[in-house]
């Protein structure tokens, strides 16, 4: 049976901020960290070894698979940073029109700096996903 290598777990969000070896991803970081704590209302936690994410939600899908996965979240990687929002929310790419500059996934948005994009932008894309998540996986 298939193991889901994304689980949260109690490693230190703030130990794990600090061992990123670029500066500036370091304090765009910490930017991040305040943006998503103070928008979501949810204590960070670490999701595998390089996800900070915030609150969970519960998913099955047809298939059979299930699992759980934050509402949101980011990771300070080498190249990007990357933005975890809902995977299949239809209204997200309306937003992303005004967000700044970044490129998309499946389930991410990657931005180099937090400079580059609208903060204001980002809380609604924050508040957006967790809603949908909520409402698609809510259990009756």
């Amino acid at each position: 049976m298939y193991e889901l290598k994304t689980k949260e777990n109690d490693s230190n969000v703030i130990e794990f901020i600090e061992a990123v070896e670029n500066e500036k991803k370091r304090d765009d970081a910490y930017k991040l960290l305040d943006i998503f704590t103070e928008t979501t209302g949810f204590e960070a936690k670490m999701w595998g070894p390089s996800i900070i994410g915030f609150g969970s939600y519960h998913y099955k899908y047809k298939t059979g698979h299930e699992g759980d996965a934050p509402l949101v979240g980011f990771s300070p990687r080498k190249e990007k940073i990357s933005l975890y929002f809902a995977p299949g929310d239809p209204e997200r790419e309306k937003v992303l029109d005004s967000f700044g500059k970044h490129t998309t996934g499946k389930a991410c948005v990657y931005i180099n700096k937090v400079a580059d994009i609208d903060q204001d932008v980002l809380k609604q894309l924050i508040n957006q996903s967790m809603s949908f998540l909520q409402k698609t996986y809510s259990n009756p």
